[in-house]
């Protein structure tokens, strides 16, 4: 959460921080602002809401300077008003920050006994006081800095500024990313790559506890010992056509519609050049010898892994055991040897996932990951790190990140079964030229839009909606109830469609949509009862199906929604699509911001 760039550059620096920070808006929205040295006078512009009313600001009120910092907040202490927006100032001190200062309360008080006041409700304004302070008893900008960042407790990301120094950014990192960016005579720091990619693709990620200080000429890192360390510069590879919207209304929109792109990328990724069997880079665990597996994640990764839960379980015959990251390591449970310990994060940063693998490292026999950036802080600690390789994800709602996700949770399942011999090589075989198919299927799948568009202009105007899933489609009714929710703001539940009669029932009137997903496998037969139980009471039935299971259920449902057939161990896949483009239609119809939902941001870097 919250988005940081700083610039030491040969041109006018406003210009490129504001294009960074168009870049970053998917980490926080409440507010944005940025600082100039002009002349080696710190100055600073910020504004209230999107990035545009900064824009906006900077065109009657333009900041000159060929260095400066920039930031675009997802507020944590303090409401979102300009007074309360980075950069944060405090004498000759500008800093903007990602994450949380935990100890800023105490750090205050210090302040406020040696005449030091504050002005605004964060904790960031803080750390900018308390460097003024130090340099106020002659510390130099980089020493006062260290011993701001030695004074705090919490998780940060932070860029110093300082006024008369033109060419000196201190960037320092615990907890959340920060990467720096070379150029030819010009340097740069960032949240991540994204926001550097049009600047540079070379790349220098910061590591746990490290500070730089940044000038024109390079870097020099220090690390959580204060030893002088070298970090690699690695150059990196970002499709900038994937962070524009390429013709759609909204970028969910566009990335929904990547997705049998991205899905046939991870399988040409993982499967052999003829197709018939699967291979990990970077080694393969030993499942014969793995007792069960702990999956941890948050959000729409945690789905993600609830479905892998019934793919390891029902073809490898491996235990599983799925957590939510935030509580995994608080209720402190065993992890054996016998344990591989399996974290979904899109980001690779989720500060909740990162503490749960901290937590089994040394515990658990294996660490493996499933992320969608490679060089991030969860797949560098992983004994194994599997891409998603989905591109990069701006809309703050999950879609073509999680379907890869469940692509390569599925390729691992597959070969856990495989290697326990649970299915044999004809089985493998059969369901590997299935995934084959699948980007296809997902394109003849995108068909049902106009169906859905109809859905939705319906649903819009509910103020509640229940969504039932059996087996593999329960996890698949947690997304579809999350992406109604987050983007829509209509208030909706999700069930395992067993569960209708043990209390969501009482909810059934004919105001209620009830969204059933129910492909026609081996479970149908008893969700068309759970569906005849909510049609008994005047509930209104949004079946989605294949064209079997909607003949089955008869016309006394009040929509249907019909895909492709697909083997039941595929359907979760994909299922997300209506699940997505019922999310993405009815917020469009409801006028409400699909991108940049709000009080969400893409990344969570915070507990």
């Amino acid at each position: 959460m919250c988005g940081i760039i700083g610039v030491l550059g040969n041109h006018e620096a406003a210009p490129i921080l504001v294009e960074s920070l168009r870049r970053l808006e998917y980490r926080g929205y409440d507010s944005a602002g940025i600082a100039t040295l002009n002349d080696g006078r710190l100055d600073r512009r910020r504004a209230v809401g999107k990035l545009v009313n900064l824009a906006d600001l900077l065109v009657h009120q333009p900041l000159a300077g060929k260095s400066g910092i920039g930031h675009t907040r997802w507020a944590t202490h303090g409401a979102p008003t300009e007074m309360n927006a980075h950069p944060h100032k405090a004498g000759p001190v500008a800093v903007v920050h990602n994450g949380i200062i935990e100890n800023y309360r105490d750090l205050r008080a210090e302040l406020s006994e040696a005449g030091i006041g504050h002005e605004t409700d964060t904790d960031t304004e803080t750390v900018a006081l308390l460097a003024h302070h130090m340099m106020t008893q002659g510390l130099s900008p980089e020493a006062a800095a260290r011993a701001t960042i030695a004074r705090l407790e919490g998780a940060y990301a932070l860029c110093f500024l300082f006024d008369g120094h033109p060419d000196l950014l201190i960037a320092a990192r615990k907890g959340s990313p920060l990467a720096v960016g070379h150029g030819e005579g010009e340097m740069f720091v960032g949240s991540d790559a994204i926001a550097l990619a049009s600047m540079t693709d070379r790349i220098t990620y910061l590591e746990e506890g490290d500070i730089a200080v940044v000038t024109r000429q390079g870097l020099a890192v220090t690390d959580a010992e204060g030893q002088a360390v070298t970090r690699a510069v690695k150059t990196i590879e970002i499709d900038n056509a994937r962070v524009d919207k390429a013709g759609h209304r909204h970028f969910m929109a566009k990335e929904i519609a990547e997705q049998p792109s991205v899905i046939g990328t991870a399988l040409t990724h993982y499967l052999t050049e003829d197709g018939r069997d699967i291979v990990l880079p970077g080694g393969t665990p030993d499942f014969t010898r793995i007792e069960r597996m702990s999956l941890v994640a948050c959000g729409t990764a945690y789905f993600a892994c609830l479905t892998a839960k019934y793919w390891f379980e029902q073809l490898a015959g491996l235990p599983v055991d799925v957590d939510i990251a935030s509580e995994f390591r608080y209720r402190e449970p065993p992890v054996s040897k016998g344990t591989a310990a399996l974290f979904v994060s899109q980001s690779g940063e989720t500060a909740d996932t990162l503490a749960a693998l901290r937590y089994c490292k040394g515990r658990a026999g294996q660490v493996l990951s499933v992320v969608n950036v490679p060089e991030s802080s969860i797949a560098r600690e992983s004994d194994l790190a599997l891409p998603i390789l989905a591109g990069a994800e701006i809309g703050v709602a999950s879609t073509k990140a999680f379907t890869c996700q469940l692509t390569v949770l599925l390729l691992l399942a597959l070969k856990a079964a495989h290697a326990r011999g649970r299915i044999d090589d004809a089985r493998l075989s059969d369901l590997l030229s299935q995934l084959r198919a699948l980007p296809a299927t997902f394109n003849t799948a995108m068909e049902i839009d106009p169906d859905v568009r109809i859905a939705a202009r319906d649903l819009s105007g509910a103020q509640s909606a229940l969504f039932l899933g059996r087996g593999l489609m329960y996890p698949l009714a947690l997304e579809g109830a999350l992406k109604l929710k987050e983007i829509s703001y209509i208030h909706a539940e999700a069930y395992a469609s067993g569960e209708l009669k043990h209390g969501p029932i009482a909810l059934i009137d004919e105001t209620l949509p009830v969204i059933v997903m129910a492909p026609c496998d081996a479970l149908f037969d008893k969700t068309v009862s759970n569906m005849q139980e909510v049609m008994a009471r005047g509930g209104q039935i949004l079946l989605i199906s294949d064209a079997k299971g909607v003949a089955a259920a008869g016309d006394e449902t009040w929509q249907t929604i019909t895909l492709p057939d697909v083997d039941p161990v595929l359907a979760p896949i994909l299922y997300a699509l209506p699940a997505q483009l019922l999310a993405y239609h009815t917020a469009v119809a409801k006028g409400t911001d699909v991108d940049q939902p709000r009080n969400l941001a893409k990344s969570v870097t915070v507990e």
